[in-house]
């Protein structure tokens, strides 16, 4: 944590740098690392040449140019991804494993540009797309601020932000509307993938529904999208037969803004993390976290080799 003049710096506006550099990466682990750093570079600015006028200016263009160098270099490493890519889980709500809670989802109105499908649909922009539309439409910085966080001019940025702005619209998820409903029919589901209830698991699922799993490439994985109901049906209700034969748990917890749960081993250890999207009172997607390196800021893993063999001694 920086000392001295920057204190209260960090502590004001470390919350809001988070938010726009995990938003812009879709990593916990990279917008930590990418904040620490602007923080150091602010830190010994001031040492250098006194505080700026603008701290928030100054920490927003440091947080948002480092984001917009990681993604230029992450593009390759991205493409040559083994299976499908998801961003790492972000809790935002009470964890059994005692995670401590970011805060990004403190305005309600941004909450929704948390969930992992509004963060899917931001890697199909750009990076500065990414980083304009992020910082006028969900940050509300005007788009003179944005011109200067970004190094374009204000005309540049707001032609960015409406290009942006129309592929968002065209693809923005919808959620249930009622939180209530909402988390009532996700804690149903996650009860019915554990007992192995297909009908119960078929009443939920939309016609189309989408089952999407990143493991990095490791062992178990699903190489692409399963889809529709009755696939994902089968799928689930035997993925819940070995969570049971493993005397694994969900535990439910919110992900990224939205219903999920974590698949606990008997131990408490982290096996998985699910999160669901759900509208029109179905289930429309599934999304599951097995990468031992998406998991890690989560809490102590469990470990994989281990479950399995167990599974395959049971039989």
């Amino acid at each position: 944590m920086p000392a001295g003049g920057t204190e209260e710096a960090y502590q004001s506006l470390r919350p809001l740098m988070f938010s726009i550099a995990y938003r812009m990466l879709g990593s916990v682990t990279e917008a930590e690392d990418i904040v620490q750093e602007a923080f150091l570079r602010y830190h010994r600015a001031v040492a250098d040449r006194g505080a700026p006028e603008s701290p928030k200016a100054y920490l927003s263009a440091v947080t948002t140019r480092l984001c917009i160098d990681y993604l230029k270099s992450a593009r390759a490493r991205r493409e040559s991804y083994v299976g499908e890519w998801l961003p790492e889980p972000l809790l935002t709500g009470p964890s059994p494993l005692g995670q401590e809670v970011p805060d990004p989802a403190a305005n309600a109105e941004q909450s929704d540009s948390l969930s992992m499908a509004f963060l899917l649909l931001l890697e199909r922009l750009t990076p500065m797309e990414r980083a304009v539309f992020l910082l006028h439409d969900v940050f509300s910085y005007d788009y003179d601020e944005t011109a200067g966080i970004v190094g374009r001019s204000a005309s540049a940025c707001r032609q960015l932000a409406h290009r942006a702005r129309q592929h968002v619209e065209d693809n923005r998820p919808r959620f249930e509307a009622s939180a209530t409903q909402r988390d009532e029919l996700a804690a149903r589901f996650f009860d019915a993938v554990g007992a192995g209830d297909m009908d119960g698991l078929v009443s939920m699922l939309a016609a189309d529904v989408t089952v999407t799993g990143d493991s990095g490439g490791v062992p178990p994985s699903w190489g692409r999208p399963i889809i529709g109901r009755d696939n994902v049906s089968h799928l689930l209700a035997g993925l819940g037969a070995q969570i049971r034969d493993a005397s694994g748990t969900f535990e439910p917890v919110h992900v990224n803004g939205q219903p999920g749960a974590l698949v606990l081993a008997p131990d408490g250890r982290l096996v998985s993390v699910f999160v669901l999207d759900i509208a029109d009172e179905q289930v429309q997607a599934v999304r599951s976290v097995i990468s031992r390196e998406k998991l890690r800021h989560l809490g102590p893993l469990a470990d994989i080799d281990a479950l399995r063999e167990k599974l395959r001694e049971r039989g």
